[in-house]
Protein backbone atom coordinates (compact mmCIF):
# COMPACT_ATOMS: atom_id res chain seq x y z
CA UNK A 1 0.00 0.00 0.00
CA UNK A 2 2.25 2.68 -0.93
CA UNK A 3 0.72 5.70 -0.45
CA UNK A 4 -0.86 5.03 2.74
CA UNK A 5 0.42 7.29 5.61
CA UNK A 6 -0.72 5.51 8.93
CA UNK A 7 0.32 5.85 12.26
CA UNK A 8 2.99 2.99 13.30
CA UNK A 9 4.09 2.46 16.75
CA UNK A 10 7.48 0.33 16.83
CA UNK A 11 9.69 -0.87 19.43
CA UNK A 12 13.42 -1.75 19.66
CA UNK A 13 12.30 -5.24 20.40
CA UNK A 14 10.76 -5.40 17.39
CA UNK A 15 12.81 -3.90 15.12
CA UNK A 16 15.66 -6.16 16.20
CA UNK A 17 12.85 -9.10 15.31
CA UNK A 18 12.36 -7.48 12.22
CA UNK A 19 15.64 -7.23 11.20
CA UNK A 20 16.93 -10.99 12.28
CA UNK A 21 13.37 -12.04 10.24
CA UNK A 22 14.83 -10.34 7.10
CA UNK A 23 18.22 -11.51 7.68
CA UNK A 24 17.09 -14.74 7.14
CA UNK A 25 14.84 -14.41 3.65
CA UNK A 26 16.66 -13.04 0.12
CA UNK A 27 15.17 -9.49 0.68
CA UNK A 28 17.90 -6.95 0.55
CA UNK A 29 15.71 -3.95 1.29
CA UNK A 30 12.80 -3.08 3.31
CA UNK A 31 10.81 0.64 3.84
CA UNK A 32 8.74 1.62 6.21
CA UNK A 33 6.78 4.64 6.34
CA UNK A 34 4.48 6.66 8.63
CA UNK A 35 3.51 9.99 9.53
CA UNK A 36 5.97 9.65 12.36
CA UNK A 37 8.32 7.14 11.61
CA UNK A 38 10.94 6.16 8.15
CA UNK A 39 12.47 2.80 8.64
CA UNK A 40 14.87 1.74 5.70
CA UNK A 41 16.83 -1.71 6.27
CA UNK A 42 19.52 -3.06 3.96
CA UNK A 43 21.51 -5.92 3.56
CA UNK A 44 24.78 -5.16 2.60
CA UNK A 45 25.45 -1.69 3.67
CA UNK A 46 27.49 -0.85 6.52
CA UNK A 47 26.61 2.60 7.15
CA UNK A 48 22.90 1.76 8.33
CA UNK A 49 21.14 4.49 10.12
CA UNK A 50 18.26 3.68 12.86
CA UNK A 51 15.98 6.25 13.60
CA UNK A 52 14.53 4.84 16.85
CA UNK A 53 17.37 4.95 19.22
CA UNK A 54 16.93 4.09 23.24
CA UNK A 55 17.55 7.27 25.09
CA UNK A 56 20.78 7.27 26.37
CA UNK A 57 21.59 6.21 30.18
CA UNK A 58 23.16 8.93 32.74
CA UNK A 59 25.88 8.67 34.12
CA UNK A 60 26.32 8.60 37.63
CA UNK A 61 30.21 9.04 39.36
CA UNK A 62 30.49 7.57 43.11
CA UNK A 63 32.59 10.14 45.37
CA UNK A 64 35.73 9.59 45.78
CA UNK A 65 36.89 9.33 49.67
CA UNK A 66 40.15 11.14 50.76
CA UNK A 67 43.59 9.84 50.66
CA UNK A 68 44.83 8.24 53.92
CA UNK A 69 48.08 9.55 55.25
CA UNK A 70 49.75 6.66 57.16
CA UNK A 71 51.48 7.79 60.53
CA UNK A 72 55.65 7.66 60.81
CA UNK A 73 57.99 7.34 58.92
CA UNK A 74 57.12 4.84 55.37
CA UNK A 75 59.22 3.67 52.94
CA UNK A 76 59.44 5.82 49.83
CA UNK A 77 56.55 3.82 47.26
CA UNK A 78 58.25 1.70 44.60
CA UNK A 79 57.27 3.40 41.74
CA UNK A 80 56.60 1.15 38.68
CA UNK A 81 58.63 1.71 35.74
CA UNK A 82 55.85 2.91 32.75
CA UNK A 83 55.81 0.36 29.49
CA UNK A 84 57.60 2.25 27.33
CA UNK A 85 55.67 3.49 24.37
CA UNK A 86 56.25 1.16 21.63
CA UNK A 87 56.27 4.37 18.75
CA UNK A 88 59.03 5.63 20.43
CA UNK A 89 60.91 2.47 20.60
CA UNK A 90 61.28 2.21 16.68
CA UNK A 91 59.60 4.27 14.21
CA UNK A 92 59.50 1.74 11.36
CA UNK A 93 56.97 0.09 13.26
CA UNK A 94 53.72 -0.08 11.64
CA UNK A 95 50.25 -0.40 14.11
CA UNK A 96 47.09 -2.82 13.53
CA UNK A 97 44.52 -0.57 14.40
CA UNK A 98 41.01 -0.78 15.22
CA UNK A 99 38.97 -0.34 12.21
CA UNK A 100 35.72 -0.21 14.48
CA UNK A 101 34.22 0.44 18.17
CA UNK A 102 33.83 -3.30 20.12
CA UNK A 103 35.42 -5.91 22.18
CA UNK A 104 38.86 -6.86 21.56
CA UNK A 105 39.40 -11.09 20.95
CA UNK A 106 43.07 -12.79 20.89
CA UNK A 107 41.23 -16.13 19.95
CA UNK A 108 38.54 -17.36 17.64
CA UNK A 109 36.85 -18.92 21.07
CA UNK A 110 38.01 -19.01 25.21
CA UNK A 111 38.98 -22.37 24.91
CA UNK A 112 41.35 -21.93 21.63
CA UNK A 113 44.66 -20.95 21.36
CA UNK A 114 45.20 -17.05 20.42
CA UNK A 115 46.01 -16.01 16.93
CA UNK A 116 48.79 -14.81 17.15
CA UNK A 117 51.50 -13.83 20.01
CA UNK A 118 54.20 -11.71 20.97
CA UNK A 119 57.07 -12.20 18.47
CA UNK A 120 54.84 -13.89 16.15
CA UNK A 121 55.44 -13.57 12.30
CA UNK A 122 52.64 -12.80 10.56
CA UNK A 123 52.38 -12.08 6.38
CA UNK A 124 49.55 -10.14 4.50
CA UNK A 125 45.73 -11.34 5.04
CA UNK A 126 46.45 -13.47 8.17
CA UNK A 127 43.68 -12.80 10.80
CA UNK A 128 45.85 -11.54 14.15
CA UNK A 129 42.39 -10.91 16.37
CA UNK A 130 39.22 -10.32 16.56
CA UNK A 131 36.64 -7.36 16.92
CA UNK A 132 33.27 -8.32 18.45
CA UNK A 133 30.69 -5.56 17.43
CA UNK A 134 26.90 -6.05 17.31
CA UNK A 135 27.31 -9.73 18.57
CA UNK A 136 29.34 -9.85 15.01
CA UNK A 137 32.71 -11.13 14.59
CA UNK A 138 34.98 -9.30 12.68
CA UNK A 139 38.62 -10.97 11.47
CA UNK A 140 40.91 -8.23 11.85
CA UNK A 141 43.74 -8.99 9.52
CA UNK A 142 47.60 -8.28 9.37
CA UNK A 143 48.09 -5.72 6.42
CA UNK A 144 52.25 -5.87 5.95
CA UNK A 145 54.30 -9.20 6.57
CA UNK A 146 56.54 -8.65 10.26
CA UNK A 147 56.87 -9.59 13.33
CA UNK A 148 54.75 -9.25 16.29
CA UNK A 149 56.24 -6.67 18.61
CA UNK A 150 53.52 -5.79 20.63
CA UNK A 151 50.03 -6.32 21.77
CA UNK A 152 48.65 -2.87 22.93
CA UNK A 153 45.38 -4.44 24.13
CA UNK A 154 43.98 -7.14 27.20
CA UNK A 155 41.68 -9.85 26.14
CA UNK A 156 38.26 -9.05 26.37
CA UNK A 157 38.87 -5.26 26.41
CA UNK A 158 36.34 -2.37 24.65
CA UNK A 159 38.86 -0.62 21.93
CA UNK A 160 37.60 2.50 20.07
CA UNK A 161 37.85 3.18 16.29
CA UNK A 162 41.46 3.97 15.19
CA UNK A 163 42.65 2.08 18.44
CA UNK A 164 45.91 0.78 18.44
CA UNK A 165 45.56 -3.20 18.77
CA UNK A 166 48.88 -4.56 17.50
CA UNK A 167 52.50 -3.22 16.50
CA UNK A 168 54.41 -4.56 13.66
CA UNK A 169 57.72 -5.18 12.56
CA UNK A 170 57.79 -4.87 8.55
CA UNK A 171 59.72 -7.13 6.73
Amino acid sequence: MRGDFRAVTIDYNEIRELIKTLAATDISEFSLKSTDLELNIRKGTVNTALSLLPAPLPVVTAPVAPPVVAAGPTAAPETPTPEPVAAAMDKKWLAITSPMVGTFYRAPAPDEPSFVEKNDRVRVGQTVCIIEAMKLMNEIEAEVAGQIVEIAVANGEPVEFGQTLMWVNPE
